[in-house]
């Protein structure tokens, strides 16, 4: 798995119960998600809209009563040691970056979580429409994983698209990105997984779909490259349903 940080969104405005307002602030994070930190967020708000770009700094919570939203082209970094809680939904808007949890391995063994898993949790589901990107690393979501399109596209940016050592009690649908390297590894799933049309021609080992517990059927169609074990050294995944597509191959 390569790794590329983001780049490229602009500062976070907002105002209580709605929007987050500060002044910008430089992100601590040992591997910073937004390439501009804007604001940090902690504290409690019933629903928040995020604009622009804002980070949770390690050691501090911020909890969400109610939808955290990503505006579009918005940048969340709470891929840090930081705590996130959501009772509701997230829903990540078209071109927003969500970095949500952190574990040893969210991009290899070392920084930036250095031994630590982070508790973030998510009540409801978390949906996004055409997102940039998201590293979804360690958190437990009540609900469902949906993402739809999205990506820098197959000639843009590399971009890492991760989802990996979570618990989602609901189904994974992750369709139509196209960046980077992608991949869904190590997480435990109570309905089944739809994980198909995603693309890149800049890394030959995107696509690890592997060491996945997951209750329904596991589908993968369309992939390119095909889903795979890669260099990840994987285990196959335990499926409680049918594996349906590319992920019938051996090894999956």
């Amino acid at each position: 798995m390569k790794l590329r940080l983001l780049c490229g969104l602009c500062l976070c405005t907002a105002a209580a119960l709605g929007i987050w307002a500060a002044s910008a602030g430089a992100d601590p994070n040992a591997v910073p998600i937004c390439a501009t930190a804007g604001p940090a967020l902690s504290g409690t708000y019933n629903n928040l809209t995020v604009t622009g770009n804002a980070y949770v700094a390690a050691g501090t919570t911020l909890t969400v009563k109610g939808t955290l939203t990503l505006a579009p082209n918005a940048c969340l970094d709470a891929f840090t040691l930081g705590t996130v809680h959501v009772t509701s939904n997230v829903v990540v808007g078209k071109g927003a970056t969500l970095g949500l949890g952190c574990t040893p391995n969210a991009i290899g063994p070392g920084p930036p979580c250095n031994g630590v898993t982070t508790n973030d949790t998510v009540g409801g589901s978390i949906i996004a429409n055409q997102a940039l990107t998201m590293y979804i690393d360690g958190v437990t979501i009540g609900g469902a994983l949906t993402s739809t399109g999205g990506g820098p596209g197959l000639l843009g940016e590399f971009l890492n698209f991760p989802v990996k050592d979570n618990t989602i009690r609901g189904n994974v649908s992750i369709t139509g990105w196209q960046g980077g390297w992608f991949g869904f590894i190590r997480n435990h799933v109570g309905g089944q997984v739809v994980y198909s049309n995603n693309a890149s021609v800049q890394d030959p080992d995107a696509g690890e779909v592997v060491t996945n517990t997951i209750a329904g059927n596991l589908t993968c169609q369309g992939n390119s490259p095909a889903v795979q074990v890669g260099d990840s050294g994987g285990l196959p995944n335990t499926v409680g349903g049918h594996k349906v597509g590319q992920c019938a191959a051996p090894g999956l």
